[in-house]
């Protein structure tokens, strides 16, 4: 999944992305909330970590201006101030999760994936797809019960495709969800990701679907 966080402290935010990558997502990060609001409505993100004590534009004006643009990417806001009142600020705003400083990491991480579950049809941290099993927490991939090595970009592919099992993946998805926005996407090495995944997943499991892109399905219900 592609995560953007927004935080202004350098230490926590470098903090919040390296835990973030390591649970198997791709990561993209901004320091003030002009470059914030700016991402978040040009680029597409499965879901956001966002502090609201921001320099420039504040956490709750750029949440408004993404709902105003029609952005609904699922959004964990992040503050120093716990308040009752703050956290109603931010729900009203159009966050769906709170969080206050300081925090476990290990608690906003449960809290990401819940948010992550809601955008498709997993109701638990493991995800399958016919006999392929992946485990969000442990970033974990399992085929009849043995564990599946897989580099990290064939993790974070598998876990998009089974994100959105059933659904066509455009080579540009895949991509934008594979690099962060600063590097450069190619259309050749992301068949060679999904040619590499094929091989080591059940047989018929990634579709290839000419001139659109690629899907996930139970290669067993397909057969």
């Amino acid at each position: 999944m592609r995560i953007l966080v927004v935080e202004d402290e350098p230490t926590l935010q470098a903090q919040l992305v390296a835990a973030i990558a390591g649970a198997g997502h791709t990561v993209e990060a901004a320091a003030d909330g002009r470059e914030a609001q700016y991402l978040g409505e040009v680029e597409d993100f499965d879901a956001v970590v966002l502090d609201l004590g921001l320099p420039l534009i504040d956490g709750l004006s750029v949440l408004r201006r993404w709902r105003a643009a029609g952005r609904r990417m699922p959004v964990l806001i992040l503050t120093a101030r716990a308040s009752w009142q703050e956290k109603v600020a931010g729900m009203d705003a159009g966050a769906d999760d709170y969080l206050a400083k300081p925090f476990h990491m290990e608690e906003l991480l449960a809290r990401l994936r819940a948010l992550l579950r809601r955008l498709g049809e997993h109701a638990s941290a493991e995800w399958h797809c016919g006999a392929i099993s992946l485990d969000t927490r442990a970033a974990r991939v399992l085929v009849d019960g043995l564990e599946l090595p897989l580099t990290s970009h064939e993790f974070k592919l598998l876990a998009q495709l089974m994100q959105r099992k059933g659904e066509v993946l455009s080579r540009t998805e895949v991509a934008e969800h594979l690099y962060p926005q600063d590097s450069e996407r190619d259309s050749n090495t992301i068949e060679v990701f999904v040619g590499r995944l094929r091989k080591k997943l059940p047989e018929g499991s990634i579709e290839t679907v000419r001139g659109l892109g690629y899907r996930l399905v139970d290669s067993a219900a397909a057969a």
